[in-house]
């Protein structure tokens, strides 16, 4: 399965003011590991599509912030 968050560490030179957190992350959609989209896939009802902004539940993810999650664990 494929992972939706990604991270990275910028460079942080050392005549930055204002050196940015890290590591930095970042969501990918999940479009780019579907590929085409297969026939018969499952669709929400019009009501739960316009709630979660997608017709299909294959595509929808809901978005986390990873910052307070860090702020949770300290």
């Amino acid at each position: 399965m494929p992972t939706y968050r990604k991270w990275f560490y910028p460079f942080i030179s050392p005549f930055d003011p204002c050196p940015p957190l890290t590591p930095v992350s970042y969501e990918t959609p999940v479009q780019l590991y579907l590929g085409f989209q297969p026939a018969g896939m499952e669709q929400f009802s019009p009501v739960q599509a316009l709630a979660h902004g997608t017709l299909w539940p294959g595509l929808y993810t809901p978005y986390t912030n990873p910052y307070l999650e860090k702020r949770r664990e300290v």
